[in-house]
């Protein structure tokens, strides 16, 4: 897996009208549960009137984690629903979340699953969706003589310089994308007089 599908930006209110039941839809990108209880406390101050303020989140790349919540709706009506959105749309580092007013009119398990899948689904088509690469840092520590070749090999394989120190010892930080990883590391370590550290992910 060289890359992932995430969203850049906030989206939302997006409203679902259902029996007088009023749903408003948010997604956000987020990436981490602190993040995600910041956004669902902010829902909850934004609407005090609500019955239910439900949500999922899916988070992570090589490892996915995720989580549903009901919030008192019954039992998987909700936040199930609103996660399978998040699998259909195959994204991750993503919170969506359905604010429920209820309007007086019961809907049934059935009606509560349709309802609050249909507004994850509305909210995250609203959404803009970016493919992200995923990348790779290392380090290539050497004497200030060899800045000159070091360069000249950032340049034409074109790597990202992410900090940099110059001294009678210098040492760049570079960021590769995960796919040219291998090659790009076997590439910088047939120059003998660079010293290659794979930094930790």
């Amino acid at each position: 897996m060289y890359s992932y599908r995430t969203i850049n930006k906030p989206v939302g209110p997006i409203l679902l009208k259902e029996k007088k039941s009023k749903f408003y839809g948010y997604v956000f990108p987020v990436s981490d549960e602190d993040q995600v209880k910041e956004h669902i406390e902010l829902l909850k101050k934004e609407y005090p009137t609500a019955n239910h303020v439900c949500y999922a989140w899916q988070m992570g790349v090589e490892e996915r984690l995720y989580r549903a919540n009901d919030d008192g709706e019954p039992n998987n009506s909700a936040g199930m629903p609103i996660y399978g959105q998040l699998q259909s749309f195959d994204i991750t580092n993503v919170l969506v979340a359905v604010v429920r007013i209820f309007g007086g009119t019961k809907l049934g398990v059935g009606g509560l699953i349709s309802a609050y899948k249909e507004t994850a689904k509305l909210a995250l088509e609203e959404a803009e969706i970016v493919e992200k690469i995923l990348q790779q840092n290392l380090s290539i520590v050497f004497e200030y003589p060899e800045l000159d070749t070091v360069m000249r090999l950032v340049k034409k394989h074109q790597l990202t310089i992410i900090s940099q120190k110059l001294h009678l010892k210098c040492k760049i930080e570079i960021s590769v994308p995960k796919s040219d990883f291998k090659k790009t590391l076997a590439l910088l370590k047939a120059h003998h007089k660079l010293e290659i550290i794979e930094e930790e992910r």
